[in-house]
């Protein structure tokens, strides 16, 4: 469910039979997070949280953005992310097939609602796969993924992962 400004404030996740313990694990997560959001937890605080946590099940999605999920957890804010969020961390306005924003903001700043080409934000593909990484504390360059930890390709530091 979302607000009139596209915002997220609520989630329902159905996975599993009905009454099965998966199940009702998820009806209280999502239950919780919609409460999180709802009393005005970052959605950025959340996503940082919950994305790539590992664990089973876990594999390929049809998700072309998210092509491989390490939990169900990592795919849901991963999701959440890709949907809501811009890759500085803020909240995003949705725009429709011909630029108009749905929602009540006017987003561009031009007071019309309508997006120009050079205001959608454009990323490198490394920049999209590493959107969680750290800053390397030895050189400042960006560390990429390394197993659950993180490697400066730059200098080798990792991030205290043996």
């Amino acid at each position: 469910g979302m607000y009139e400004d596209g915002a997220p404030g609520e989630v329902f996740i159905v996975m599993a039979k009905q009454g099965s313990t998966v199940s009702g694990l998820m009806d209280a997560f999502a239950t919780a997070i919609s409460l999180a959001l709802q009393h005005g937890v970052p959605l950025s605080t959340m996503v940082d949280k919950f994305s790539h946590l590992r664990f089973e099940p876990a594999g390929f999605t049809n998700n072309s953005e998210i092509p491989m999920a390490k939990s169900v957890m990592d795919y849901i804010f991963r999701w959440m992310q890709s949907r809501f969020m811009t890759a500085d961390g803020k909240l995003k306005m949705v725009f429709n097939d011909n630029g108009i924003i749905n929602g009540n903001g006017n987003g561009n700043g031009n007071g019309n609602g309508v997006a120009t080409a050079d205001q959608q934000p454009i990323l490198a593909p490394i920049t999209l796969s590493q959107e969680d990484a750290p800053i390397c504390h030895n050189c400042g360059d960006v560390m990429t993924r390394n197993g659950t930890c993180y490697k400066c390709n730059t200098c080798g530091e990792t991030s205290g992962c043996s």
